[in-house]
């Protein structure tokens, strides 16, 4: 039985993000489930510091029928993952006939938050960015009960990351190591070995070479969107350990850790070692292409890229770990990621829960869906399991990508999962710290402020701005 609740009547703001260019192919969709560019929610939901009285003991549990039957209602983005999803409700079905999925493509942060605000037509699951869970939980069931069984074998970082007050509010998907792509063809034609990069002062010096080699060249890639800005920003922060809030939600972006990061990124900038584009847009894509742009920092996702919009350097690519910070130092982060969560007013989130624990959590899901199918004949190779008997490095659930010269990529993002460092909750107003900071570092990066400006200038903001009215 779910436990009475009052309704949602508490007032939320949506804050618009500027959507980036659309890439020529419908598969560009699949990267919403890390980046969704359109509206982010801010100034809703708990606070990370306080307990929501109204989510108090909703947690989930399992339905206790041996034969659970029903109709549930499921959210998630149009594009290729929703057809991998969509294509596993066969195999779900084949365990559970008597539940109907209904699936639906649907834009969700457009319409989820006034859906959840009104209480109508609630969907029972929903696929959502990590980074917005938070700002949500007050709509959503407590999953501890109901992960117990699966917890210790999870990603640690993705139940930190879903995790207020003592709750867990989404059932983690993916896990999006960062890597750093590299064009090895190009390299090698310059002489430049990029088996020696072991720091980011190595990636300087490689990239510093590289342009000796290929004058006019730009080696390596400066985001030049705030949303996504934000996130490399930080898949670095991760490496590190810290991230912009602390596990009481404490702002600590004003720290040695971010200033190190940001002159990083302004020594690329003011030297003239960066291309500064828009993920995957057309100067981005020619600039790949062309090989001035042969370093790409990014999440596991960017295989994408090298198989759908770089045909002319296709089989040119490969991926290693990222360099670290310091010596001996994590050579991943966390840089995005999804979980699937349960709105407490859906009709039948319990049926819902054995849908997303069949995907994620019995080797028949996990495998439709990262193993090869109508839509990814060689496996779905944008992302990793968050759940560890799921990421076993000697048991690959896709193969080899040849446009990575035929590199072993599951061996290479499963090495670098196991780097990424414990991390704390997301806070609820980090979509919205995008006004804030990740517009102040595109400031940086137009040589408009210094790496301390863009520090203590944007956790003056968000904490005025967002932090204190919560």
């Amino acid at each position: 039985m779910k436990p009475p609740r009052e309704p949602v009547t508490k007032e939320c703001h949506l804050q618009q993000h500027q959507p980036r260019r659309p890439a020529p192919i419908r598969r560009v969709l699949v990267l919403g489930l890390a980046a969704s560019l359109v509206l982010g929610v801010t100034a809703c939901g708990p606070s990370i510091n306080e307990p929501s009285a109204d989510a108090d003991g909703a947690r989930l549990q399992a339905p206790s029928d041996k034969s659970p039957s029903g109709e549930i209602t499921i959210w998630d983005r149009s594009g290729d993952l929703f057809e991998v999803f969509d294509a596993a409700i066969a195999d779900f079905n084949e365990v559970y006939p008597d539940i109907t999925v209904n699936h639906e493509a649907v834009d969700i942060d457009a319409k989820l938050q006034n859906t959840l605000i009104t209480g109508t037509d609630v969907p029972d699951g929903v696929f959502l960015d990590d980074a917005k869970v938070a700002g949500l939980a007050d709509s959503l069931w407590d999953v501890s009960d109901v992960l117990a069984p699966y917890v210790d074998d999870i990603a640690e970082q993705k139940i930190d990351v879903n995790s207020i007050n003592g709750g867990v509010y989404g059932v983690p998907y993916d896990s999006n190591p960062g890597l750093l792509y590299y064009n090895a063809a190009a390299l090698e034609a310059a002489g430049v070995d990029p088996t020696q990069i072991e720091t980011y002062d190595d990636l300087l010096e490689a990239a510093r070479e590289y342009q000796a080699a290929v004058p006019g060249s730009q080696p390596i890639h400066l985001e030049q969107s705030a949303y996504l800005g934000q996130l490399q920003l930080e898949m670095y922060a991760s490496q590190l350990g810290t991230s912009v809030a602390d596990a009481e939600g404490e702002l600590r972006l004003d720290s040695p850790e971010y200033e190190q990061i940001l002159t990083f990124l302004d020594t690329v900038q003011k030297d003239g070692l960066g291309t500064r584009a828009e993920y995957l847009n057309p100067t981005d894509i020619a600039q790949l292409e062309s090989g001035s742009q042969v370093f790409y920092p990014w999440a596991i996702w960017f295989s994408f890229a090298t198989q759908q919009l770089l045909p002319e350097t296709a089989g040119d690519w490969r991926a290693m770990p990222l360099p670290a910070w310091e010596d001996g130092g994590a050579q991943s982060g966390a840089m995005g990621g999804s979980s699937f969560v349960l709105p407490r007013d859906g009709e039948n989130s319990e049926l819902a829960w054995l849908f997303y624990e069949f995907l994620m959590f019995d080797e028949a899901g996990y495998t439709a869906v990262w193993g090869p199918n109508d839509v990814y004949p060689a496996g779905l190779n944008t992302s990793i399991p968050s759940y560890g008997p799921a990421a076993d490095p000697a048991a690959p659930l896709f193969g080899p990508v040849p446009e990575l010269g035929n590199q072993d990529l599951w061996a290479v993002a499963t090495a670098a999962s196991s780097e990424i460092p414990p991390a704390v909750p997301t806070p609820s107003w980090w979509a919205g710290a995008v006004d804030y900071l990740g517009n102040n570092l595109q400031r940086m990066l137009d040589g408009e402020m210094t790496p301390q400006e863009v520090l203590k200038t944007s956790s003056t903001d968000i904490t005025s701005n967002l932090i204190d009215r919560q």
